[in-house]
């Protein structure tokens, strides 16, 4: 039997956007794309082009190669041509593969928000999504209040869909904007839109999660039959958020009841991506991920009840209703010693690195990791640091260099113009085969400071860090006060395009961050030996 295809919307960069403390910048956006583009969805929604200089300066760059890139706008204003209209120009400029309008489908907000007549809005909308058409673009309608618009009005919310297919709408999206919709509700309004003359495989679904049902609300409306599925990484967005794609992607990929019946363009390997992209994402908004978050939360797979942890060691399948290896993540046993083990065990194969779990070195390895998680080392989010952890315990790292101190000083003083300015300046002394070699150098602030004089003069491993470059620095105060226990955790990559992620943590800011330096330093060069991520234990 042929499966339907639903395509996948995802519009983190536009509707996630409007999260409260989220502003993505140009390059977060670049990066979030291609995390979106690489995993596999249809359609990437970039933002509003013209509106602000952030999604202006985002349409000015590549964004995708996979995925449709898509420029989001208003209708046409009542009483202006669509030739006239200056939002409509700004998108129609867009470089983007298709363009997705907004219209008001409510009667009360035509005449609140618009100002203007039930015919002139339908006029806008035939007019706008012609427009789009004409520029050879995939035209797409998101039919705002469009639940709230039929229950108040059912024959104007449904012209206002009709008008936008009729006009070659590609897409037309029914909006649950004020997130109060039940799943029976938006079964059966989907079910009267399709009745109405617009197919389902030209129904998409946008839901807001303010009853904590969109997801729940996304399937109605797939098994009414739409046919597009539009939603965000993590559930962000406005208020209490957006229908979660990290939800819904693999729900409908595994759950029988979807997965005998659709295609979602997501196959195992993809999928099996899911939970980094997710973890990668809140590490990017610098937030801790959700551990019960399902699928791909910390927990979504661990047990600690006993009876619960011995069935799951004799078969997984009496307590996971999928398996963790499908999305990436792992199972946890943490009622036992064995458990214990085999996750460490999972954990360590997952990196290439093999170890018995009668080694005596294994029990070590657990026990470090403990008593510094305790302490704030978050190694799930550091592989890089895990991995030289369980080389330095299990078998042995490569003395490169050897740090013997550093310094770093902060001065507040005004230059030779008379300019207030202040100055950080790192002196590192490194000792590399027995010789002792100092560098100084002055930063944007002492962190990069000390980064440029650690990695000024590695004497003949030099040439090995060239193209080693800082993606990302974030900090984390695990406690309150002055005195607070601070995480640091630092991205990496390379010319190789690879990336990894090490850690720091100390009472001292610069200490913590100096950790994590050192870790990026010591990993890249292990990398560049083809031993990252590989070790045997002796």
């Amino acid at each position: 039997m042929k499966k339907d295809r639903i395509y996948l919307f995802d519009t983190t960069l536009r509707d996630g956007q409007q999260t409260p403390g989220i502003d993505f910048s140009v390059e977060d956006k670049i990066a979030i794309a291609g995390m979106l583009d690489a995993f596999g969805l249809d359609y990437v929604e970039g933002g509003y082009p013209g509106a602000n200089p952030t999604d202006t300066a985002f349409f000015a760059r590549k964004r995708t190669t996979r995925a449709k890139f898509v420029a989001f706008g208003m209708t046409k204003r009542a009483g202006i041509s669509a030739s006239n209209d200056p939002g409509l120009a700004a998108l129609l400029d867009s470089q983007s593969d298709a363009i997705c309008l907004v219209a008001k489908s409510w009667d009360y907000h035509v005449r609140v928000a618009l100002g203007c007549s039930n015919e002139e809005n339908l006029e806008s909308i035939a007019e706008s999504v012609k427009a789009v058409v004409a520029s050879g673009r995939e035209a797409m309608i998101d039919c705002e209040h469009f639940f709230d618009g039929y229950k108040a009005n059912p024959g104007y919310a449904l012209a206002c869909a009709t008008t936008a297919f009729a006009s070659g709408a590609r897409w037309v999206v029914l909006c649950d904007t004020n997130g109060g919709t039940q799943p029976a509700e938006v079964r059966a309004i989907v079910e009267a839109v399709i009745a109405a003359g617009v197919p389902g495989v030209n129904l998409g679904i946008h839901a807001h999660n303010d009853t904590g049902q969109a997801v729940a609300n996304t399937l109605a409306a797939v098994e009414a039959g739409v046919r597009q599925v539009q939603g965000t990484l993590n559930g962000i967005g406005e208020r209490c958020g957006n229908a979660n794609l990290v939800t819904l992607v693999p729900t409908l990929a595994l759950k029988e009841t979807y997965a005998e019946r659709f295609d979602i363009g997501i196959d195992a390997d993809m999928l099996t991506g899911l939970t980094k992209l997710s973890h990668t994402f809140d590490e990017l908004l610098n937030r801790s991920p959700d551990h019960q978050a399902p699928y791909v939360g910390a927990s979504a797979f661990a047990t600690k009840a006993g009876i619960h942890a011995s069935a799951l060691l004799k078969d997984p399948r009496t307590y996971e209703h999928v398996t963790p290896e499908s999305v990436g993540n792992l199972r946890k046993v943490m009622v036992s010693d064995q458990g214990g083990k085999a996750n460490f065990i999972n954990a360590l194969k997952l990196r290439g690195i093999t170890v018995a779990k009668d080694d005596p070195k294994l029990d070590r390895l657990i026990q470090i990791v403990k008593e510094r998680e305790a302490t704030g080392y978050a190694y799930e989010g550091a592989d890089a640091s895990f991995a030289l952890l369980a080389y330095r315990t299990l078998g042995s790292v490569p003395d490169f260099f050897h740090v013997e101190s550093f310094r770093v000083m902060v001065e507040r003083r005004y230059d030779a113009n008379g300019q207030l300015k202040t100055v950080s300046e790192a002196v590192v002394r490194v000792v590399v085969d027995g010789e002792t070699m100092m560098s100084v150098a002055e930063g944007h602030g002492p962190v990069n400071a000390l980064d440029l004089a650690l990695r000024k003069d590695l004497g003949k491993y030099q040439s090995e860090i060239a193209d080693l470059e800082l993606a990302d620095y974030k900090v984390r105060i695990l406690n309150g006060g002055t005195e607070a226990i601070t995480r640091v955790l630092i991205e990496s990559t390379d010319a190789s395009g690879a990336r990894w992620w090490t850690v720091g943590v100390s009472d001292n800011i610069i200490d913590a961050s100096f950790q994590a330096l050192m870790d990026s330093i010591v990993y890249k060069l292990l990398k560049n030996r083809g031993e990252a991520g590989k070790v045997a234990a002796e």
